[in-house]
């Protein structure tokens, strides 16, 4: 890849953490020249594993989140789900990780987009990613849960508003 000329290698799953050689992936593509960053459920994020993706160079953590923790913890089917990826996020920031979160949008947690900035506010988060819900293969009946164009408009006019709320803060 690095011969390529890609810039950038994003670890994804599936939770990229549970591979044993997360860690030697990584540092193989920064010493290679390429930018190594991670897209995680923040949950096996503890304080020496922040420590550990710092030392080798990674450049940056997202973390999924669905919402508020309510919200959050439904969909990943895990009481604690969310406490624990924003317990990923202060280890991250703790370790001088650059951390972002990362929120795809479908109908089951439009309503929570204000909430994740909120939190981004209240955590002093610096990015967000939001994504539209792909439904393809095994997830070709998630289409129900697609925002429809009036929907995804209000999404983004929240998106837009609250993107610059902070920028003027």
């Amino acid at each position: 890849l690095a011969e390529f000329g890609s810039p950038v290698l994003l670890l994804s799953g599936g939770e990229p953490l549970m591979r044993s050689d997360l860690s030697e992936l990584a540092s193989y593509a920064v010493e290679q020249g390429m930018r190594a960053v991670i897209s995680t459920n923040g949950t096996m994020i503890t304080r020496e594993k922040a420590r550990e993706l710092r030392s080798i160079g990674l450049s940056y953590v997202g973390i999924s989140l669905d919402g508020t923790r309510a919200v959050h913890d439904r969909f990943r089917r895990m009481d604690g789900a969310f406490d624990q990826a924003m317990q990923g996020v202060d280890n991250c920031q703790q370790e001088g990780l650059k951390v972002g979160l990362r929120m795809t949008v479908s109908r089951a947690n439009a309503s929570e987009v204000p909430a994740v900035f909120d939190i981004l506010r209240e955590r002093e988060i610096p990015r967000v990613c939001f994504y539209h819900l792909v439904y393809s293969g095994r997830a070709s009946d998630m289409i129900k849960q697609d925002l429809d164009h009036a929907q995804t408009r209000r999404v983004v006019d929240q998106i837009v508003d609250r993107t610059w709320e902070l920028h003027q803060q």
